[in-house]
């Protein structure tokens, strides 16, 4: 180890002195092409001053032709005169009621859940990397309140799309079912929800 760290600061110390000989050098053999004088001469060239004259060319549009003021008189429509020989039409108020009613409910406050608000959901990852399309169907209840509560994956083509469905279908919004006048919750709601590429 000791020979090592010799032979390091000897080729140190050359190579040192060796770099100080060759500044030196270059310094000595420097100063003269430093003094040198160089005689060279740009070409000589003349310009010629120009008299340049822009012509402008003072451009007004046209007047546009003058409207007329008044607008065309047009004259009032002729009516035909009536047929005293015509018949007579009574247009009087008819009242027509239509009393549908089913189960003692009338249609006009009952009515099935409507759905509001439908997000789509987020294809996973994992599955476009690979290619996958599947389904997923949902089981799940509409609140009087037209929220979705239990929502429940019943079955999926593959479970990568069970965690994307439940997120979406939690989102959703509903117009509640009305019975009697009053929203009541609608349990046993299924939909399927489809996972594929566009083409």
């Amino acid at each position: 180890m000791i020979a090592r760290l010799g032979i390091s600061l000897t080729t140190g110390v050359v190579v040192t002195f060796l770099l100080l000989w060759l500044m030196q050098f270059l310094i000595a053999t420097g100063k003269e092409a430093i003094g040198d004088k160089v005689d060279f001469s740009l070409g000589d060239f003349i310009s010629v001053k120009r008299d340049e004259t822009v012509e402008q060319k003072d451009r007004k549009p046209e007047k546009p032709p003058e409207v007329q003021e008044k607008p065309p008189e047009i004259p009032p429509p002729q009516l035909d005169s009536l047929d005293p020989t015509a018949p007579s039409v009574n247009l009087s108020r008819v009242n027509v009621d239509i009393g549908m009613e089913m189960g003692g409910a009338s249609f006009a406050v009952d009515g099935e859940y409507l759905p509001i608000v439908r997000v789509e959901p987020i294809y996973p990852r994992r599955a476009q990397s690979r290619g996958i399309e599947g389904y997923c169907n949902m089981i799940f209840t509409v609140t009087k309140s037209g929220e979705t509560a239990d929502v429940e994956a019943e079955e999926c083509s593959s479970s990568i799309f069970q965690s994307a469905s439940i997120k979406a279908v939690q989102k959703w919004k509903y117009k509640a079912r009305v019975v009697d006048g009053n929203p009541i919750d609608s349990p046993g709601v299924r939909t399927r929800l489809t996972f594929q590429f566009e083409k």
